[in-house]
């Protein structure tokens, strides 16, 4: 597709470098940060540390970074959130998964079938993560005609969990762009819980409490959970 040029191969298995913990950090939290690149399970990251608890994610608090509850009107649940920061936006979802292994490599054929269908294009490509999904999906707009907007479909597979991650806006695009939006879907924590579920099960979130400085935080009611459907957007027109 041409959309987002990837990193070479070596770069994309390197583990991320471990920047030193902010000011405010305790020295437990330094100590307890596991090596290597998430996202995490909440059995290696115990602490909250720089984190806002959402119930099953603890997402990293950056300052600028606007956080957006998305709500189930039916059910009044919150079964997603949306992180915008520099005209990008990710969307995040959890959900359950079976003990016997991930949902990721199941759920990239049935994405590219899905965007497909509704005429758009998509590719499955190496990215940061491994495999991910670049999708240009069919919009209208304001005038009447028809566009596409970009997507990256990226995915993590964890111990009886998948978090999947929606970057739309520049970082569906530009790789630079990316990079900041990355690094915070590699430092959440998903909190899965010992209940049982059944797999593709959604886990649910909560406002937090208290928003960290510099970060907002509103919540949105919404019958529907395309991920394209809010945030920035880069819509090319024909």
């Amino acid at each position: 597709m041409g959309l987002f040029s990837r990193r070479r191969k070596g770069d994309e298995t390197a583990p991320a470098k471990t920047d030193a913990p902010p000011d405010d950090a305790t020295a437990d939290d330094a100590a307890t940060a596991p090596t290597g690149r998430g996202p995490w399970d909440v059995a290696d990251v115990p602490e909250l540390g720089q984190r806002l608890d959402l119930g099953a994610l603890r997402v990293p608090a950056r300052p600028g970074l606007k956080l957006r509850m998305e709500m189930d009107k039916r059910t009044r649940q919150v079964v997603a959130t949306s992180l915008s920061v520099s005209g990008s936006a990710l969307q995040l979802q959890a959900f359950a998964a079976p003990r016997s292994g991930g949902l990721w490599a199941d759920l990239r054929p049935e994405i590219i079938a899905s965007v497909e269908k509704q005429g758009g294009t998509a590719d499955e490509v190496d990215g940061p993560f491994g495999r991910e999904i670049l999708a240009r999906l069919p919009v209208t707009a304001q005038d009447g005609r028809t566009g596409h907007r970009p997507a990256r479909f990226i995915g993590a597979d964890g111990p009886r969990w998948f978090l999947r991650g929606v970057l739309s806006g520049r970082a569906a695009v530009d790789p630079d762009a990316a990079t900041e939006l990355e690094e915070l879907f590699a430092d959440v924590v998903v909190v899965r819980g010992q209940e049982a579920r059944p797999p593709r099960d959604v886990l649910m979130l909560r406002v937090p409490g208290k928003a960290s400085a510099g970060t907002t935080a509103e919540e949105t009611p919404t019958t529907s959970f395309d991920p394209l459907a809010r945030g920035p957007e880069i819509t090319e027109i024909r």
